[in-house]
């Protein structure tokens, strides 16, 4: 018997600590109005649509632009939801939808705030994943921006 061995795909791990509650950061993924103030990598208020269902089988959609006008779609299903502990959701581009990954939001409250351990995996490459970690980063900037300031 032979065997094969299965090539892993890339993963992005992040971390992050805000100084707000878990219940705070999870608004600040769920909340349509909370979601447009901060995603994506551009311009604070670049979100052009942010439409959240959160619920198991629950469908996201975020449409976004960047500094340069190039406007980005994304949307995915929610897989698992943990309030306010652990939301697990795909993740597909309007222009890839084949390339389905996997994103998951851990929050554990840590004295005065909150631990976010963030995991971006089954990437289709490592080029995507870089990409993806080009943008995740300035985004959970923007993020710890927001909670600092609402």
């Amino acid at each position: 018997m032979a065997l094969t061995a299965t090539r892993e795909k890339p993963s992005l791990r992040l971390a992050r600590r805000y100084e707000v509650t878990p219940e705070k950061v999870w608004r600040a993924w769920t909340d349509p109005e909370a979601l447009s103030a901060w995603f994506g990598p551009g311009e604070p208020g670049s979100v052009v649509l942010a439409e959240t269902d959160v619920r198991v089988g629950g469908r996201f959609h975020v449409i976004f632009r960047m500094p340069d006008g190039q406007q980005h779609d994304v949307s995915g299903i929610y897989q698992h939801v943990d309030f306010p502990h652990r939301l697990v959701f795909t993740w597909a581009w309007k222009s890839t939808p084949e390339r389905e990954s996997l994103v998951t939001v851990s929050l554990e409250a840590d004295g005065s705030g909150t631990q976010m351990n963030f995991l971006h995996e089954q990437f289709h490459d490592e080029a995507a994943r870089d990409d993806h970690h080009q943008g995740w980063t300035p985004t959970l900037e923007k993020l710890a921006h927001h909670l600092s300031s609402s």
